[in-house]
């Protein structure tokens, strides 16, 4: 069986999911009429305290519909300058807010309350307009890296006094609550608009979740039409969801503890170099000397059936999820030991 480390989207339906989702009460959901989507959006909204959600596709489209709501075109958006939002989703915020972005340089992907501040454009008709802030939690290209709540206030602080709006991509902000030990409920009183993936450590095939105010999730609904993002008997999709909601979230904490044990296996290696702090689900680490590079090592563990993703040409990444089993692990660590 071949272990999948590339991504935390590689998973597949379980089969109680997929039980779930041939059982599912569908409707057209561009009329409002799916009862299975419609009961996702009442979940997911009531569990971040927030007044409404809309279900999408994918978290590139929810992140890119939260920004256009958001923004006017010649807005600026602050972000760390690896988010996602800005080097992942093919130049949408310019392509489809017509804003630009100011990145900056965080750690490990998280940018503090004293740098968005000192980001903030003064008010120059030479400037754009600062009306956005982004935050990524986890922070994909920082190891699967945490916020601390404390800093999120403190930024949220920031934006009310300058007038600003804040929004998460909460990709694997599951992981990050898991992890954190904190609550949805905490998130849904600081953000302005929140972006939830089901389709990664929650295992379901699509969908992403929208969470915000009535009026701007009804502006959303608007937005995610335009995109082409309205879906019919999307119902089968969201039944994934519901299940994922009720069944996948306290479980992370295994896909945590089998990263922090890869990571400790290739801390033993001659040929492995720096591993970022693992915390959640994400390793992240450079292949040094010349035994391998990052592509070379990829693919000698690909002769064991064994899949990961060079992102660099010096670092490889792991990402853990409910597909990588502990039978996967122990072989992975047995073959670790051999290279």
């Amino acid at each position: 069986m071949i272990a999948d480390l590339r991504s935390d989207t590689f998973t597949k339906p379980s089969p109680a999911m997929l039980e779930a989702m041939f059982k599912a009460p569908v409707g057209d959901d561009v009329f409002g009429e799916d009862p299975s989507v419609n009961k996702l959006e009442a979940i997911s909204a009531e569990m971040f305290g927030m007044e409404a959600a809309l279900f999408c596709p994918s978290g590139t489209m929810t992140n890119q519909v939260a920004i256009k709501c958001h923004t006017q075109p010649g807005d600026e958006v602050i972000c760390d300058k690896m988010s996602h939002v800005y080097i992942y989703e093919g130049g949408g915020i310019a392509f489809n807010s017509g804003c630009q972005v100011k990145a900056l340089e965080g750690e490990r992907g998280r940018i503090s309350a004293e740098q968005v501040l000192e980001s903030i454009n003064p008010d120059d008709v030479h400037k754009a307009r600062t009306h956005l802030v982004s935050l990524e939690n986890t922070a994909n290209r920082g190891g699967g890296s945490c916020y601390e709540f404390s800093e999120i206030e403190s930024i949220k602080e920031v934006c009310l006094n300058n007038n600003l709006k804040l929004h998460l991509d909460g990709a694997r902000l599951w992981n990050a609550l898991v992890a954190q030990n904190e609550t949805t409920k905490q998130y849904g009183e600081v953000f302005d608009s929140i972006s939830i993936c089901l389709s990664k450590g929650m295992g379901t095939p699509v969908g992403s979740l929208l969470l915000g105010k009535t009026d701007f999730i009804k502006q959303a609904r608007r937005v995610r039409k335009v995109f082409g993002g309205g879906m019919r008997q999307a119902g089968y999709l969201a039944a994934a969801g519901i299940y994922a909601l009720e069944n996948n979230i306290e479980r992370l904490a295994d896909d945590h503890l089998h990263a922090k044990e890869i990571a400790a296996a290739l801390a033993k290696k001659s040929f492995t170099g720096k591993i970022m702090p693992v915390e959640t689900n994400i390793v992240i680490f450079e292949i040094t000397g010349e035994s391998y590079t990052a592509r070379t090592f990829c693919e000698e563990l690909g002769k064991y059936d064994i899949l990961c993703l060079p992102i660099s040409a010096s670092q490889v990444r792991m990402v853990t999820h409910l597909d990588f089993t502990k039978e996967m692990l122990n072989n992975l660590l047995e073959i670790l030991d051999i290279l």
